[in-house]
């Protein structure tokens, strides 16, 4: 960004200049290992807590800083600005720490919490399945109640940091079919837990580091107390509360990603020569670049409203659901004209251009697929 935000401040900025080195010095560094193995090192989680940036929104008393949703803000763009897609920050910190924090008892918050901060516990939360996506309603995995137990059996697919997660926090039926019959239960993980097996890692056409992988969940038993909330059949109800964050998130990560895209574009074209002249010369090449940043500007005042909202706990549903998938459908169209101003270099591995291509496009599919939010958005017209 070339002007700070307005719900930033000189604190803000050098939480910024903390999270970009640790991204530019621990994390990028070791890319083409992560790549290659389908995951980050937990080691980076490890690091990341001994730095004080994991769990900056999480109250100090679990062992967080205390800070707002404008600290995961900041932590998301570094992570896109410094071209890093393998941490799994978005859904350990950014959006499963804050089930916890808002629906689990004192003694639970005080026994995972501080270990999600210090890097310890890395979060997962199973939602999909692989008949049910978008609609969570149909979930089939199910959580039968034994005693002091629940025991629990099914199958979660496209699960961010399924391969390395420790505590997941699995959607499951415990009652009836629809909304009302739906539960949160947390399970603490390991290899070794009787009843659940991390099936593959699953290759993507994008964010090819980044943790995604299989659940399955046969004869789970996981204490009753781990229930999320005061009764089963609060489920969805949650989750209802809880995903516009996670769609805010996601248009954090789009608009940083239109940045970077615009950013380097505008670099590129200024030292490319063809025709005699640097590319950016060309009318077509400057055409092109003024709507981009034309874009860019326009979601990021968009987006800046949308956080300052929600840091005072104003911002509603729709205009979330607004936020991701507006802004995500302008990065896939970003990343694509400015891929085209790098020629067959856009298209190498070696060009970051190529990589923003293919990390956004999921974006549109994730935390609801732009189709439902527009649906969202229509219920409350």
């Amino acid at each position: 960004m070339s002007t700070r935000s307005r719900w930033s401040d000189d604190d803000l900025e050098d939480v910024r200049d903390l999270v970009a080195t640790y991204f530019t010095k621990d994390v990028v560094p070791n890319t083409e290992k992560h790549v290659a193995q389908g995951h980050p090192d937990r080691e980076m989680y490890l690091r990341a807590g001994e730095l004080g940036i994991l769990g900056m929104s999480i109250p100090e008393e679990y062992g967080g800083g205390g800070g707002t949703f404008a600290h995961e803000a900041v932590l998301i763009e570094e992570q896109v600005r410094a071209g890093d897609v393998t941490m799994g920050f978005a859904v350990d910190i950014g959006i499963v720490a804050h089930y916890l924090a808002a629906y689990a008892t004192e003694e639970q918050k005080k026994r995972w919490l501080p270990k999600v901060c210090s890097g310890e516990y890395v979060l997962s939360i199973a939602m999909t399945e692989p008949g049910t996506g978008s609609d969570l309603q149909a979930i089939t995995t199910k959580a039968v109640r034994e005693g002091d137990e629940y025991v629990i059996s099914g199958a979660k697919t496209f699960i961010s940091n399924g391969h390395l997660c420790d505590l997941v926090i699995i959607v499951a039926r415990t009652g009836e079919a629809g909304a009302a019959g739906i539960s949160l239960i947390v399970a603490e993980v390991d290899d070794n837990t009787p009843g659940f097996t991390r099936g593959r890692i699953l290759s993507k056409m994008g964010q090819k580091g980044q943790d995604t992988a299989e659940l399955f969940f046969d004869g789970l038993r996981v204490p009753t107390e781990n229930l999320l909330g005061p009764k089963e059949g609060q489920g969805f109800y949650q989750l209802m509360q809880q995903l516009p964050q996670e769609r805010l998130l996601t248009a954090v990560i789009a608009q940083a990603s239109i940045e970077s895209a615009v950013a380097m574009t505008v670099d590129y074209t200024k030292s490319r020569e063809a025709f005699g002249k640097p590319l950016f010369a060309l009318q077509n090449t400057r055409f092109e670049l003024a709507e981009c940043a034309t874009i860019s500007r326009v979601a990021r005042t968009f987006l800046d409203d949308c956080i300052e909202k929600h840091v005072r706990g104003e911002l509603d549903a729709a205009t979330a659901s607004m936020a991701k998938y507006w802004i995500s459908d302008q990065a896939t169209t970003v990343a694509d004209r400015c891929l085209q101003l790098f020629g067959g270099y856009g298209y190498m591995d070696e060009y970051p251009i190529s990589h923003i291509y293919t990390d956004v496009r999921v974006l549109r599919i994730l935390a609801g697929a732009n189709e439902v939010m527009k649906e969202l958005i229509a219920r409350s017209l």
